[in-house]
């Protein structure tokens, strides 16, 4: 697996990254989360250490599945956890100010 740079955050991640929209469950539901648990630990077995998660993604589901399987990953900074929130205001797109 390549790894480079994320921006200039300091941060050096797997090109590939994991996308975790399938594994948020609701409306996005694409697995249980047995499923969801075993593809995230073959993600980092594979050499993937970015994962992209959301709040919308079932409500955090995606989140919390996530911090479970990987925590000791996370715990070691073998891996990257980047999520997304919505504006306070809860209006999505943001307007601008």
């Amino acid at each position: 697996m390549k790894i480079r740079a994320l921006g200039n955050t300091g941060y050096r991640v797997s090109e590939i990254g994991f996308g975790a929209w399938g594994i948020g469950g609701a409306m996005w539901r694409g697995v249980e989360d047995s499923e969801g648990h075993k593809a995230l630990r073959e993600a980092v077995d594979q050499g993937i250490t970015f994962f992209d998660t959301a709040l919308a993604y079932g409500d955090g589901h995606s989140e919390r599945l996530i911090g479970d399987a990987l925590k000791d990953d996370i715990r070691a900074n073998r891996v990257v956890v980047a999520t997304k929130v919505p504006p306070m205001n809860q209006e999505w797109p943001a307007k601008p100010t």
